[in-house]
């Protein structure tokens, strides 16, 4: 029986790789580290098939000891303070998570007993690329993908493109790309980093931007029932049953709306994770769907499948959620993770969309009241 340990195993990414990685029989550790509150929601459905130990990337003994101990086959590292915006406001912290811990699991495989027996997983970020793309359209790698729209349509990135990394996240994601590819050559450390684009799912972290659109139309289409709404300002009100008492619920406040991210499912990025491992050569691979969209695209996509038209009359725009330095345009390719790994997505941007929505509205316990009212309101 292989044996995987996981950092990160309590975030998205870390619970659907556990679940596949327990139905291929494997003998699954996840490292979690030492919190007041539970933060094992996403995993608590297949705790009885895993193990959990405390500890914590940044603790470089700690890290070893549970490497030596574990004694895993493949070491997946998907721990990091992983919101671009709270970077900014505490990059020390960001940067002792992402880069640092990186470093001391590197550290702990190079000097461990069974150094050439253990395959490592670096998870690196779309957002390293920051402001720079390639444009040669040329490539015979592009056939068949979807490069942009319009004046863009020449705009992408794959493996080939420098990085530009805008944030103090991006910063210390790229770090720590570089570090697994200097002690893939430096030490014979088996090391692929795969280059994740946007990558959402109805596990996802309330504070994205995604999960916190479909957590509001979750919240709201339960909240209005079958009452009419009324738009007034930043709030909606509804008129309350038989009392005629307004009843209001704030707007969803988002930031900047035209941003281009290349949107896929968690799901499917954890089994491209995998791929890499299984490979005899470790490398590096752009993780992605070749086809880009807007905020605005998936507010589209999410408000229409609960029948709401019109979301420019739900959302305000608040300068607090823009970054001091923004990523405009994430366009992935990833002809050579199809190639060289097989791999290929298969939930697309709009079942995304709605699987994402289908679980908020369930989870705020929306039981089926039409929403054809709101249509109405604000016209």
């Amino acid at each position: 029986m292989k044996k995987a340990l996981i950092f990160g195993i309590t975030g998205q990414d870390g619970s659907y790789l556990a679940e596949l990685l327990v139905n291929w029989g494997y003998e699954v550790t996840g490292v979690t580290r030492r919190v007041s509150v539970s933060t094992l929601s996403r995993i608590e459905h297949i705790l009885p098939q895993i193990n959990i130990v405390e500890g914590d990337v940044t603790d470089g003994f700690n890290v070893s000891k549970i490497i030596e101990e574990v004694k895993p086959d493949e070491i997946y590292n998907l721990a990091a303070q992983s919101h671009v915006g709270t970077s900014f406001k505490q990059p020390s912290l960001t940067w002792d998570i992402t880069a640092g811990g990186c470093l001391n699991i590197l550290e702990a495989i190079r000097y461990s007993s069974r150094k050439d027996d253990i395959r490592f997983y670096q998870a690196s970020s779309s957002e390293m690329f920051g402001k720079n793309y390639s444009t040669d359209t040329n490539k015979k790698s592009l056939v068949g993908y979807i490069v942009g729209n319009g004046s863009e349509q020449k705009k992408y990135q794959d493996e080939s493109t420098e990085f530009m990394p805008q944030s103090p996240y991006a910063i210390a994601k790229l770090a720590a790309h570089h570090l697994v590819r200097n002690y893939r050559d430096s030490y014979g450390i088996h090391g692929s980093c795969g280059i994740l684009f946007n990558h959402e799912s109805e596990r996802r972290g309330e504070h994205f931007v995604t999960r916190k659109i479909t957590k509001w139309i979750g919240e709201f289409v339960n909240w209005k029932g079958d009452h009419k709404v009324f738009c007034r300002g930043d709030v909606i009100s509804r008129n309350h049953d038989d009392s005629h008492a307004k009843i209001s619920m704030p707007k969803l406040r988002l930031g900047n709306l035209d941003a281009k991210r290349d949107w896929g499912h968690a799901e499917d990025y954890v089994y491209a994770m995998w791929l890499m491992l299984q490979q005899e050569d470790p490398d590096d691979y752009v993780i992605a769907t070749g086809e880009t969209y807007t905020v605005r695209d998936f507010l589209d996509a999410t408000f229409s499948y609960v029948g709401i038209d019109k979301w420019e009359n739900y959302v305000v725009i608040d300068p607090e959620f823009y970054r001091p330095a923004e990523v405009d345009y994430l366009l992935g390719i990833p002809v050579k993770a199809e190639t060289e790994l097989g791999w290929r997505r298969k939930i697309s941007f709009q079942q995304l969309a709605e699987r994402m929505v289908s679980h908020d509205v369930k989870e705020a316990k929306l039981l089926g009241p039409s929403v054809q009212a709101v249509q109405e309101c604000c016209s």
